[in-house]
Protein backbone atom coordinates (compact mmCIF):
# COMPACT_ATOMS: atom_id res chain seq x y z
CA UNK A 1 0.00 0.00 0.00
CA UNK A 2 1.59 3.32 -0.89
CA UNK A 3 0.84 6.37 1.78
CA UNK A 4 -0.62 9.15 0.57
CA UNK A 5 0.93 12.21 3.04
CA UNK A 6 2.21 15.50 2.24
CA UNK A 7 5.49 16.59 3.14
CA UNK A 8 5.88 19.60 4.86
CA UNK A 9 7.76 22.51 3.79
CA UNK A 10 9.94 22.75 6.69
CA UNK A 11 11.69 20.01 8.83
CA UNK A 12 13.14 20.17 12.52
CA UNK A 13 16.55 19.15 14.28
CA UNK A 14 14.14 17.17 16.72
CA UNK A 15 10.92 15.54 16.23
CA UNK A 16 9.59 13.66 19.36
CA UNK A 17 6.48 11.27 19.20
CA UNK A 18 4.63 11.22 22.34
CA UNK A 19 4.40 14.43 24.46
CA UNK A 20 3.67 12.01 27.52
CA UNK A 21 6.03 11.46 30.45
CA UNK A 22 9.47 11.08 28.75
CA UNK A 23 8.48 13.24 26.26
CA UNK A 24 7.41 16.47 27.13
CA UNK A 25 10.85 16.42 28.92
CA UNK A 26 12.29 15.21 25.97
CA UNK A 27 11.22 18.44 23.81
CA UNK A 28 12.32 20.87 26.76
CA UNK A 29 15.56 19.46 26.85
CA UNK A 30 16.31 19.36 23.55
CA UNK A 31 14.72 23.00 23.02
CA UNK A 32 16.84 24.19 25.82
CA UNK A 33 20.18 22.64 24.45
CA UNK A 34 19.31 25.09 21.06
CA UNK A 35 17.68 22.81 19.05
CA UNK A 36 14.57 23.21 16.71
CA UNK A 37 12.15 20.67 18.75
CA UNK A 38 8.49 19.63 17.47
CA UNK A 39 6.81 17.26 20.00
CA UNK A 40 3.72 15.69 18.26
CA UNK A 41 0.94 14.37 20.70
CA UNK A 42 -2.25 12.38 20.33
CA UNK A 43 -4.24 14.40 23.39
CA UNK A 44 -4.36 18.43 23.82
CA UNK A 45 -2.16 18.33 26.53
CA UNK A 46 1.50 17.24 27.20
CA UNK A 47 2.07 14.92 30.49
CA UNK A 48 0.94 11.47 29.41
CA UNK A 49 0.37 9.49 32.60
CA UNK A 50 0.56 12.25 34.78
CA UNK A 51 -2.21 14.14 32.86
CA UNK A 52 -4.27 12.26 30.73
CA UNK A 53 -4.41 9.04 32.47
CA UNK A 54 -4.11 11.34 35.91
CA UNK A 55 -1.26 9.04 37.98
CA UNK A 56 -0.95 11.01 40.68
CA UNK A 57 0.87 11.47 42.90
CA UNK A 58 4.50 10.35 41.64
CA UNK A 59 6.04 6.89 43.38
CA UNK A 60 8.99 7.54 45.86
CA UNK A 61 12.14 7.11 44.07
CA UNK A 62 14.38 8.10 47.31
CA UNK A 63 18.00 6.25 47.87
CA UNK A 64 19.47 7.54 51.89
CA UNK A 65 16.94 10.09 52.13
CA UNK A 66 17.92 11.78 49.00
CA UNK A 67 15.54 11.85 45.35
CA UNK A 68 17.92 9.89 42.81
CA UNK A 69 15.52 11.94 39.65
CA UNK A 70 16.86 15.65 40.00
CA UNK A 71 17.72 18.21 37.07
CA UNK A 72 14.21 18.74 35.24
CA UNK A 73 12.36 16.82 37.74
CA UNK A 74 13.33 19.34 40.52
CA UNK A 75 11.93 22.15 38.39
CA UNK A 76 8.43 20.49 37.81
CA UNK A 77 8.20 19.91 41.39
CA UNK A 78 9.29 23.76 42.39
CA UNK A 79 6.55 25.30 39.23
CA UNK A 80 3.99 23.13 40.59
CA UNK A 81 4.21 24.18 44.16
CA UNK A 82 4.44 27.76 43.08
CA UNK A 83 1.17 27.77 41.22
CA UNK A 84 -0.30 25.58 44.33
CA UNK A 85 -0.31 22.47 42.54
CA UNK A 86 2.14 20.46 44.25
CA UNK A 87 2.64 19.80 47.61
CA UNK A 88 5.24 18.75 50.17
CA UNK A 89 3.88 16.13 53.12
CA UNK A 90 6.11 16.52 56.56
CA UNK A 91 8.33 13.57 56.09
CA UNK A 92 9.94 14.83 52.98
CA UNK A 93 7.53 13.26 50.21
CA UNK A 94 7.64 16.27 47.29
CA UNK A 95 5.58 13.90 44.86
CA UNK A 96 2.40 15.14 45.62
CA UNK A 97 0.59 16.63 42.45
CA UNK A 98 -2.37 18.11 40.58
CA UNK A 99 -2.62 16.52 37.01
CA UNK A 100 -4.31 19.50 35.59
CA UNK A 101 -2.07 21.99 37.17
CA UNK A 102 0.70 19.33 35.36
CA UNK A 103 -0.42 20.03 32.06
CA UNK A 104 0.28 23.96 32.26
CA UNK A 105 3.57 23.74 33.72
CA UNK A 106 4.69 21.29 30.96
CA UNK A 107 3.49 23.47 27.83
CA UNK A 108 4.79 26.59 29.70
CA UNK A 109 8.42 25.04 29.93
CA UNK A 110 8.25 23.61 26.37
CA UNK A 111 7.18 27.02 24.65
CA UNK A 112 9.53 29.14 27.03
CA UNK A 113 12.54 27.03 25.43
CA UNK A 114 11.52 27.44 21.79
CA UNK A 115 10.33 24.05 21.45
CA UNK A 116 7.15 23.75 19.60
CA UNK A 117 3.58 21.21 20.07
CA UNK A 118 1.34 19.43 17.58
CA UNK A 119 -1.80 18.22 19.34
CA UNK A 120 -4.10 15.61 18.16
CA UNK A 121 -1.96 14.19 15.76
CA UNK A 122 -1.01 10.34 15.75
CA UNK A 123 2.11 8.59 14.89
CA UNK A 124 1.27 6.68 11.28
CA UNK A 125 5.17 5.09 10.63
CA UNK A 126 8.26 6.19 10.07
CA UNK A 127 9.49 6.66 7.13
CA UNK A 128 13.67 4.98 6.03
CA UNK A 129 15.70 6.32 3.29
CA UNK A 130 14.05 6.26 0.27
CA UNK A 131 10.56 6.75 1.88
CA UNK A 132 9.39 3.41 1.86
CA UNK A 133 9.05 1.31 5.26
CA UNK A 134 11.61 -0.95 5.55
CA UNK A 135 13.58 -3.34 8.22
CA UNK A 136 15.93 -1.58 9.86
CA UNK A 137 19.49 -2.61 9.70
CA UNK A 138 21.74 0.54 10.70
CA UNK A 139 19.08 2.75 8.93
CA UNK A 140 17.75 6.10 9.40
CA UNK A 141 14.22 7.92 10.03
CA UNK A 142 14.24 10.37 7.44
CA UNK A 143 10.85 11.21 8.29
CA UNK A 144 7.74 10.56 10.27
CA UNK A 145 4.18 10.27 8.34
CA UNK A 146 1.72 11.49 10.99
CA UNK A 147 -2.39 11.62 10.81
CA UNK A 148 -4.29 14.77 12.15
CA UNK A 149 -7.28 16.98 10.89
CA UNK A 150 -4.95 17.84 8.30
CA UNK A 151 -4.70 14.44 6.87
CA UNK A 152 -1.59 12.45 5.84
CA UNK A 153 1.52 14.38 6.35
CA UNK A 154 5.62 13.60 6.78
CA UNK A 155 7.58 15.44 9.15
CA UNK A 156 11.18 15.65 8.70
CA UNK A 157 14.06 15.67 11.28
CA UNK A 158 17.70 14.75 12.04
CA UNK A 159 16.63 12.87 15.26
CA UNK A 160 14.16 11.32 16.16
CA UNK A 161 12.39 10.48 20.04
CA UNK A 162 10.00 7.73 20.28
CA UNK A 163 8.45 8.77 23.61
CA UNK A 164 5.11 7.23 22.25
CA UNK A 165 5.64 4.54 25.73
CA UNK A 166 4.55 1.85 23.34
CA UNK A 167 7.48 2.38 20.79
CA UNK A 168 4.98 2.63 17.88
CA UNK A 169 8.16 4.40 15.75
CA UNK A 170 10.66 1.79 16.79
CA UNK A 171 8.30 -0.61 16.30
CA UNK A 172 6.99 0.64 12.43
CA UNK A 173 10.91 1.14 11.67
CA UNK A 174 11.37 -2.74 11.90
CA UNK A 175 13.17 -2.06 15.39
CA UNK A 176 13.09 -6.02 17.55
CA UNK A 177 10.76 -5.44 20.57
CA UNK A 178 9.27 -7.89 23.24
CA UNK A 179 5.93 -7.70 24.61
CA UNK A 180 4.50 -8.93 27.99
CA UNK A 181 6.03 -11.45 30.26
CA UNK A 182 7.25 -14.74 28.70
CA UNK A 183 3.50 -15.38 27.43
CA UNK A 184 2.77 -12.07 25.87
CA UNK A 185 0.82 -11.44 28.78
CA UNK A 186 0.56 -7.81 30.19
CA UNK A 187 0.13 -6.03 33.85
CA UNK A 188 -3.18 -4.86 34.69
CA UNK A 189 -4.23 -1.43 33.05
CA UNK A 190 -6.37 1.03 35.36
CA UNK A 191 -8.68 3.39 34.37
CA UNK A 192 -8.23 6.29 37.10
CA UNK A 193 -10.91 8.51 38.29
CA UNK A 194 -11.74 11.62 40.88
CA UNK A 195 -14.21 11.94 43.01
CA UNK A 196 -15.22 15.40 44.63
CA UNK A 197 -17.74 17.07 47.26
CA UNK A 198 -16.05 14.54 49.73
CA UNK A 199 -15.79 15.68 53.73
CA UNK A 200 -11.95 15.47 53.90
CA UNK A 201 -12.14 15.63 57.76
CA UNK A 202 -14.86 13.16 58.74
CA UNK A 203 -13.35 10.78 56.03
CA UNK A 204 -9.44 11.03 57.43
CA UNK A 205 -11.10 10.70 60.77
CA UNK A 206 -12.96 7.24 59.83
CA UNK A 207 -10.17 6.02 58.18
CA UNK A 208 -7.37 6.83 61.19
CA UNK A 209 -9.95 4.94 63.49
CA UNK A 210 -9.87 2.04 61.07
CA UNK A 211 -5.73 1.76 61.12
CA UNK A 212 -5.33 3.85 57.85
CA UNK A 213 -2.51 6.56 59.01
CA UNK A 214 -1.90 9.23 57.30
CA UNK A 215 -0.53 12.55 58.17
CA UNK A 216 -3.50 14.29 57.59
CA UNK A 217 -6.49 15.22 54.76
CA UNK A 218 -4.28 16.94 53.02
CA UNK A 219 -2.10 13.80 52.66
CA UNK A 220 -4.58 11.39 52.42
CA UNK A 221 -3.94 7.87 51.35
CA UNK A 222 -5.80 4.38 51.68
CA UNK A 223 -5.96 1.03 50.13
CA UNK A 224 -7.60 -2.24 50.12
CA UNK A 225 -5.73 -5.16 48.32
CA UNK A 226 -7.94 -8.83 48.89
CA UNK A 227 -5.73 -10.73 52.10
CA UNK A 228 -2.98 -7.81 52.24
CA UNK A 229 -4.74 -7.09 56.07
CA UNK A 230 -6.68 -3.74 54.63
CA UNK A 231 -8.71 -2.55 57.73
CA UNK A 232 -11.54 -2.12 54.37
CA UNK A 233 -11.31 -5.61 53.75
CA UNK A 234 -14.04 -6.59 55.75
CA UNK A 235 -16.52 -3.20 53.88
CA UNK A 236 -15.58 -4.58 50.67
CA UNK A 237 -16.98 -8.19 51.99
CA UNK A 238 -20.34 -6.31 52.91
CA UNK A 239 -20.37 -4.58 49.95
CA UNK A 240 -20.31 -7.54 47.35
CA UNK A 241 -22.99 -9.19 49.67
CA UNK A 242 -25.47 -6.62 49.26
CA UNK A 243 -24.31 -6.52 45.36
CA UNK A 244 -22.54 -3.22 45.22
CA UNK A 245 -19.11 -4.13 44.17
CA UNK A 246 -17.44 -7.33 41.86
CA UNK A 247 -15.48 -9.90 43.39
CA UNK A 248 -12.83 -8.09 41.07
CA UNK A 249 -13.05 -4.73 42.45
CA UNK A 250 -11.06 -5.46 45.27
CA UNK A 251 -8.02 -6.64 43.52
CA UNK A 252 -6.70 -3.13 43.87
CA UNK A 253 -8.01 -0.30 45.48
CA UNK A 254 -5.75 3.29 46.31
CA UNK A 255 -6.80 6.54 46.68
CA UNK A 256 -5.02 9.90 47.03
CA UNK A 257 -5.70 13.20 48.09
CA UNK A 258 -4.33 15.75 45.54
CA UNK A 259 -2.89 19.21 45.85
CA UNK A 260 -5.18 22.22 44.60
CA UNK A 261 -8.16 20.45 44.59
CA UNK A 262 -9.45 20.33 48.39
CA UNK A 263 -12.41 17.88 48.78
CA UNK A 264 -11.53 15.34 46.19
CA UNK A 265 -9.73 11.90 45.96
CA UNK A 266 -7.69 10.44 43.24
CA UNK A 267 -8.01 6.97 42.62
CA UNK A 268 -5.37 4.24 41.57
CA UNK A 269 -8.16 2.29 40.39
CA UNK A 270 -10.25 0.16 38.82
CA UNK A 271 -8.48 -2.00 37.49
CA UNK A 272 -9.31 -3.09 33.92
CA UNK A 273 -10.48 -6.66 33.67
CA UNK A 274 -8.12 -9.15 33.08
CA UNK A 275 -8.36 -10.49 29.44
CA UNK A 276 -8.07 -6.83 28.34
CA UNK A 277 -3.84 -6.22 29.08
CA UNK A 278 -2.56 -5.44 25.40
CA UNK A 279 -2.10 -1.75 25.15
CA UNK A 280 -1.53 -2.18 21.17
CA UNK A 281 -4.70 -3.75 20.45
CA UNK A 282 -7.17 -0.99 20.13
CA UNK A 283 -10.00 -3.39 20.71
CA UNK A 284 -8.28 -3.88 24.31
CA UNK A 285 -8.01 -0.37 24.64
CA UNK A 286 -12.00 0.73 23.50
CA UNK A 287 -13.30 -2.18 26.09
CA UNK A 288 -10.95 -1.22 28.85
CA UNK A 289 -12.61 2.25 29.04
CA UNK A 290 -16.55 0.40 29.21
CA UNK A 291 -15.26 -1.56 31.57
CA UNK A 292 -13.75 0.92 33.52
CA UNK A 293 -16.37 3.19 33.81
CA UNK A 294 -18.21 0.24 34.54
CA UNK A 295 -16.06 -0.04 37.67
CA UNK A 296 -15.80 3.37 38.17
CA UNK A 297 -20.03 3.47 38.87
CA UNK A 298 -19.65 0.75 41.43
CA UNK A 299 -17.04 1.97 43.32
CA UNK A 300 -18.54 5.70 43.91
CA UNK A 301 -21.79 3.70 44.91
CA UNK A 302 -19.74 1.85 47.56
CA UNK A 303 -17.98 5.05 48.96
CA UNK A 304 -21.15 6.97 49.34
CA UNK A 305 -22.60 3.91 50.89
CA UNK A 306 -19.46 2.81 53.12
CA UNK A 307 -17.05 5.72 54.05
CA UNK A 308 -18.23 8.02 55.89
CA UNK A 309 -17.65 11.63 54.11
CA UNK A 310 -18.04 10.52 50.83
CA UNK A 311 -22.04 10.84 51.01
CA UNK A 312 -22.39 13.58 48.75
CA UNK A 313 -19.49 12.68 46.46
CA UNK A 314 -19.54 12.64 42.87
CA UNK A 315 -17.22 11.81 39.67
CA UNK A 316 -15.36 15.03 39.22
CA UNK A 317 -12.39 13.72 36.65
CA UNK A 318 -12.71 10.06 34.50
CA UNK A 319 -8.96 9.97 33.08
CA UNK A 320 -9.16 10.59 29.09
CA UNK A 321 -6.77 7.86 28.49
CA UNK A 322 -6.21 4.01 30.03
CA UNK A 323 -3.03 4.10 32.33
CA UNK A 324 -0.63 1.46 30.83
CA UNK A 325 2.09 -0.21 32.69
CA UNK A 326 3.80 -1.72 29.70
CA UNK A 327 3.32 -2.97 25.87
CA UNK A 328 6.54 -3.23 24.28
CA UNK A 329 9.92 -2.84 24.92
CA UNK A 330 12.47 -2.31 22.44
CA UNK A 331 15.80 -4.30 22.04
CA UNK A 332 18.55 -2.00 22.46
CA UNK A 333 22.18 -1.84 23.00
CA UNK A 334 21.62 -3.35 26.16
CA UNK A 335 18.80 -5.14 27.87
CA UNK A 336 18.61 -4.34 31.68
CA UNK A 337 17.59 -7.38 33.66
CA UNK A 338 15.92 -8.45 36.80
CA UNK A 339 19.16 -9.68 38.02
CA UNK A 340 21.20 -6.06 37.09
CA UNK A 341 18.61 -4.62 39.75
CA UNK A 342 18.80 -7.07 42.40
CA UNK A 343 22.47 -6.59 42.43
CA UNK A 344 21.96 -2.74 42.20
CA UNK A 345 24.52 -3.07 39.32
CA UNK A 346 25.95 0.09 38.22
CA UNK A 347 27.31 1.03 34.86
CA UNK A 348 29.83 3.50 32.91
CA UNK A 349 27.40 4.97 30.53
CA UNK A 350 24.45 5.74 33.83
CA UNK A 351 21.59 8.06 32.47
CA UNK A 352 19.35 7.66 35.24
CA UNK A 353 19.54 5.51 39.09
CA UNK A 354 16.33 4.00 40.17
CA UNK A 355 15.44 2.84 43.58
CA UNK A 356 12.04 1.47 43.42
CA UNK A 357 11.32 -1.84 43.12
CA UNK A 358 10.33 -4.44 40.90
CA UNK A 359 6.47 -3.85 41.04
CA UNK A 360 4.38 -6.09 38.89
CA UNK A 361 0.16 -5.60 38.53
CA UNK A 362 -0.41 -9.52 37.94
CA UNK A 363 -3.39 -10.36 35.80
CA UNK A 364 -2.79 -14.05 36.62
CA UNK A 365 -4.70 -14.20 39.91
CA UNK A 366 -2.32 -12.06 42.05
CA UNK A 367 -3.01 -8.50 42.98
CA UNK A 368 0.73 -7.08 43.20
CA UNK A 369 3.85 -8.42 43.12
CA UNK A 370 6.58 -7.03 44.50
CA UNK A 371 10.16 -9.07 44.32
CA UNK A 372 11.60 -11.01 47.03
CA UNK A 373 15.10 -12.04 47.59
CA UNK A 374 15.94 -14.19 50.28
CA UNK A 375 12.98 -13.88 51.80
CA UNK A 376 13.80 -9.97 52.95
CA UNK A 377 11.23 -6.99 51.95
CA UNK A 378 10.78 -6.12 48.34
CA UNK A 379 13.01 -2.73 48.54
CA UNK A 380 16.28 -2.15 48.27
CA UNK A 381 18.53 -1.28 50.97
CA UNK A 382 17.85 2.14 52.08
CA UNK A 383 20.91 3.16 50.18
CA UNK A 384 21.26 1.22 47.49
CA UNK A 385 20.20 1.68 43.84
CA UNK A 386 21.07 0.69 40.03
CA UNK A 387 22.05 2.05 37.35
CA UNK A 388 20.04 2.46 33.59
CA UNK A 389 22.51 3.17 31.39
CA UNK A 390 22.19 5.04 28.33
CA UNK A 391 22.70 1.79 26.01
CA UNK A 392 18.90 0.84 27.01
CA UNK A 393 17.50 4.09 25.13
CA UNK A 394 19.59 3.47 21.45
CA UNK A 395 17.49 0.67 19.86
CA UNK A 396 19.05 -1.78 17.33
CA UNK A 397 19.52 -1.04 13.92
CA UNK A 398 18.73 2.77 13.19
CA UNK A 399 20.95 5.59 13.79
CA UNK A 400 18.66 8.17 14.60
CA UNK A 401 16.57 7.34 17.20
CA UNK A 402 16.34 7.51 20.98
CA UNK A 403 13.92 5.60 23.27
CA UNK A 404 13.54 7.09 26.58
CA UNK A 405 10.50 5.81 28.66
CA UNK A 406 8.69 2.44 29.41
CA UNK A 407 9.66 1.11 26.20
CA UNK A 408 13.43 1.46 26.97
CA UNK A 409 15.07 -1.74 26.38
CA UNK A 410 14.71 -3.72 30.06
CA UNK A 411 12.85 -7.63 30.17
CA UNK A 412 9.68 -8.08 31.48
CA UNK A 413 10.87 -7.88 35.38
CA UNK A 414 13.14 -4.91 35.21
CA UNK A 415 10.75 -2.71 33.24
CA UNK A 416 8.26 -3.12 36.18
CA UNK A 417 11.03 -1.21 38.07
CA UNK A 418 12.31 1.37 35.66
CA UNK A 419 8.62 2.44 34.69
CA UNK A 420 7.68 4.93 37.05
CA UNK A 421 7.17 8.58 35.89
CA UNK A 422 10.60 10.11 37.33
CA UNK A 423 12.88 7.47 35.66
CA UNK A 424 10.74 8.61 32.06
CA UNK A 425 11.33 12.64 33.15
CA UNK A 426 15.39 11.69 33.44
CA UNK A 427 15.51 9.44 30.37
CA UNK A 428 13.46 11.78 28.54
CA UNK A 429 16.22 14.80 29.80
CA UNK A 430 19.14 12.72 28.97
CA UNK A 431 17.18 11.71 25.36
CA UNK A 432 16.63 15.39 24.83
CA UNK A 433 20.17 16.61 25.53
CA UNK A 434 21.61 13.88 23.35
CA UNK A 435 19.08 14.36 20.61
CA UNK A 436 20.09 17.58 20.52
CA UNK A 437 23.88 17.38 20.30
CA UNK A 438 23.72 14.50 17.67
CA UNK A 439 21.54 16.76 15.80
CA UNK A 440 23.77 19.53 16.07
CA UNK A 441 27.34 17.83 15.62
CA UNK A 442 26.82 14.28 14.43
CA UNK A 443 24.48 14.31 11.42
CA UNK A 444 21.54 13.15 13.37
CA UNK A 445 24.01 9.47 14.79
CA UNK A 446 22.94 9.43 18.56
CA UNK A 447 26.13 6.68 18.94
CA UNK A 448 28.21 9.37 18.32
CA UNK A 449 27.14 11.33 20.98
CA UNK A 450 30.01 11.49 23.82
CA UNK A 451 28.48 9.78 26.90
CA UNK A 452 30.81 11.18 29.58
CA UNK A 453 30.13 14.72 28.06
CA UNK A 454 26.49 14.37 27.75
CA UNK A 455 26.97 12.79 31.82
CA UNK A 456 28.99 16.29 32.49
CA UNK A 457 25.83 18.12 30.94
CA UNK A 458 23.23 16.43 32.59
CA UNK A 459 25.39 17.42 36.31
CA UNK A 460 25.70 20.86 35.22
CA UNK A 461 22.16 20.86 35.02
CA UNK A 462 21.30 19.33 38.20
CA UNK A 463 20.97 15.86 37.24
CA UNK A 464 22.04 12.90 39.27
CA UNK A 465 24.44 10.40 37.43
Amino acid sequence: MTLLYRTLDRDWDVVVAGGGTAGAIAGVAAARAGARVLVVEAQGSLGGTGTNAWVTPLMRNVSAGENLNRGLTDELKRRLQARGDGATSADGNDNWFNPEGLKFVLEEMLLSAGGEVLYHTNVVQPLIADGRRQMADGKRIEALVVHNKGGLQALGASVFIDATGDADVAAGAGVPFHAGDADGVHQAMSLRFTLAGVDMARLSASLQEQGQWHESPDFMQFWMVWGRGSSLEPLFREAIAAGVLLERDGDYFQAFSVPGRPGELSFNCPRIRADLNDATDPWHLSAAQTDGRGAIGRLTRFCRQYLPGCEQAFVGVVAPMVGVRDSRRIVGEYTLTLQDILDCRKFPDVICKNHYPVDIHSVRGGAKLLHERDGTAPYFAGDAWHDIPFRCLLPQGIDNLLVPGRAASSTFEAQSSIRVQQNCHTMGEAAGLAAAWAARDHAGDVRAVPVPALQDELRRLGGNV
